[in-house]
């Protein structure tokens, strides 16, 4: 992959690394920020509680999403970003463009999601 390739992924990477800790920042800062009200209705306190159940098993994902992210940039550094793990081809920039953390090319991506698919 040619020089200006990588570059364009290594902004692409770092601008969605700097917009998902931005948008952690903020949730935390609410949710620290939020006043625990004392609820005389126990629906009320269920709705908030699943509101926030909701929104912390999307921030896990978020922060599972930013470990991908700073590995792929490690793989910026060392070379590999864009090459298949699975069969060492390259990975094509299209597949890439939307999925920029992925380490598997789309043909070992639908294998590997066939066998998934029938083991169970």
């Amino acid at each position: 992959m040619d020089k200006e390739t990588l570059e364009y992924f290594r902004n692409l990477l770092n601008g969605m690394l700097n917009d998902l800790l931005n948008e952690a920042g903020r949730t935390v800062s609410d949710m620290s920020d939020s006043n625990e009200e004392n609820f005389p209705d126990p629906s009320d306190r269920a709705a908030l509680e699943t509101d926030r159940n909701f929104l912390l098993r999307v921030k896990d994902r978020e922060r599972k999403l930013i470990s991908k992210i700073k590995e792929a940039l490690g793989r910026i550094e060392d070379g590999s970003f864009g090459i298949c793990d699975h069969c060492e081809e390259d990975i094509s920039v299209k597949r890439l463009e939307a999925r920029p953390v992925t380490t598997s090319c789309i043909e070992c991506k639908k294998e590997e999601e066939e066998n998934e698919k029938s083991r169970g």
